[in-house]
C-alpha cells in the first residue's frame, strides 16, 4: 500500500510540467485544511484536470484487469486464463468499436463494451462445456483464442468500413491503449463500474476458493456452482469491459499480475484478490508514468505492457518448472 501511495505521488509529480514532492505535499495540505494553495493557477490545473484523473484512471484500470484475471484463473482453475485469452477483451473491444462507429455517447459505448465482453465469455464457456471427452483446459483456451479472433475480425471489418478521416483514427488510437484523454467524466463512469464489479468477487471470495477444488467437490460442499460462475463472470466481465471502454486494449495485466501476486501470497483467492488489485494498480500506474515520460512522444500503453509483460511471463514460465502455480 505504501509503495502504491509513493507511485501515486511520483506519477502526479512527473511530466513536462515538473512538480517537486514538497510542492505536491504543500498543495495537498492546503486542500485538506482549506488554506490558500501555494501553487500557481497553471500548476493547479495540471494536477487537478490532467494528471490526477489520469493517475486515478490508471490505478482503476490496472486493478480491474488484475482482479478479473485472478477471478478467471481461480474460477476456471487454469493459470493461462485471462480476459485476453478468454476473448473478453476482444469482445469488449468489438462492442466499444461498434459504439464509436455509431457515434454513441460514452455511457452507451460502455454498455456496448460490457455486452460484447459478456457475450464472448458466455460463448467460450458454452463451447468448452459442450465439447466433452477432451482436455477441458485445452478446449477452454482454444475456444477463447478462436472467439477472440472472431471478434477481432469484426473489429477489423468496422475499421475497414469506418470514415477514414474521423472514425478510423479514433478507433485505431483507441485500440492501441492509452489514458492520455482520461478526464473527470471518464472517472465518473469507470470507478463505479469497477467498484460494482469488485463487490461479487469480494463477497464470494471464500466460495471461489472452494471452486478451486473442482466443480463436483464444490457442489458436494453445498456450493451452487452455476450461480457462482455467473456472478463471478459478470463481475469480472463488467470490470474488464469498463477498463477496455476507458483505455482501449491493454494486454498482459490480467495474465501476469495475478501470477506475481500468487507467488507472494499463495493461491487462496481471499488473499489473492486484494494483492492482485494492489499489484495491478501499481503496475499499470508505473507503466503509464513510464509511457508518458520516457521520451518526447508518448508510447501506447498496449505496446508497452506487451513489451514488458512478455519477458516477465517467460520468467514466470521458467520459474513454474521449479515451483507449482496452484
Amino acid at each position: 500500500m505504501l509503495i502504491l501511495v509513493l507511485l501515486l505521488a511520483t506519477a502526479i509529480s512527473l511530466g513536462p510540467y515538473q512538480l517537486g514532492p514538497g510542492d505536491l505535499l504543500a498543495f495537498l495540505m492546503a486542500k485538506a485544511t482549506g488554506g490558500a494553495s501555494p501553487l500557481s493557477a497553471p500548476a493547479e490545473a495540471v494536477i487537478l484536470q490532467i494528471r490526477l484523473p489520469r493517475v486515478l484512471a490508471a490505478t482503476a484500470v490496472g486493478a480491474a484487469l488484475a482482479a478479473s484475471g485472478a477471478a478467471y484463473q481461480s474460477l476456471f482453475r487454469n493459470p493461462l486464463v485471462s480476459p485476453d485469452i478468454l476473448g473478453v477483451s476482444a469482445g469488449a473491444a468489438f462492442g466499444a468499436v461498434i459504439g464509436i462507429f455509431l457515434s454513441l455517447p460514452v455511457l452507451a459505448i460502455e454498455a456496448a463494451s460490457f455486452a460484447g465482453g459478456l457475450a464472448a465469455v458466455i460463448i467460450v464457456y458454452v463451447i468448452a462445456a459442450a465439447i466433452r471427452g477432451r482436455d477441458a483446459v485445452l478446449v477452454l483456451v482454444l475456444a477463447g483464442v478462436v472467439i477472440g479472433a472472431l471478434f477481432g475480425a469484426g473489429v477489423g471489418l468496422l475499421k475497414y468500413l469506418a470514415d477514414p478521416y474521423n472514425q478510423l483514427p479514433a478507433i485505431t488510437f483507441w485500440l492501441l491503449g492509452s489514458l492520455a484523454a482520461a478526464n473527470l467524466r471518464d472517472l465518473a463512469d469507470l470507478l463505479p463500474a469497477v467498484a460494482i464489479g469488485l463487490v461479487p468477487l469480494a463477497l464470494l471470495r471464500w466460495r471461489v476458493d472452494v471452486m478451486t477444488l473442482g466443480e463436483e467437490e464444490a457442489a458436494a460442499l453445498g456450493i451452487n456452482t452455476r450461480t457462482l460462475r455467473v456472478a463471478v463472470m459478470a463481475g469480472a466481465t463488467l470490470m474488464t469491459s469498463a477498463a477496455v471502454a476507458a483505455s482501449g486494449i491493454i494486454g498482459w495485466v490480467g495474465l501476469v499480475v495475478p501470477h506475481l501476486a500468487r507467488l507472494v501470497v499463495g493461491p487462496a483467492f481471499a488473499r489473492l484478490l486484494l494483492v492482485s488489485v494492489l499489484f495491478g494498480a501499481g503496475y499499470l500506474l508505473a507503466v503509464d508514468t513510464l509511457a508518458r515520460t520516457i521520451g518526447n512522444v508518448e508510447l501506447p500503453l498496449g505496446v508497452l505492457t506487451a513489451a514488458l509483460g512478455t519477458p516477465v511471463f517467460l520468467w514466470l514460465l521458467a520459474f513454474s518448472r521449479r515451483s507449482a502455480w496452484s
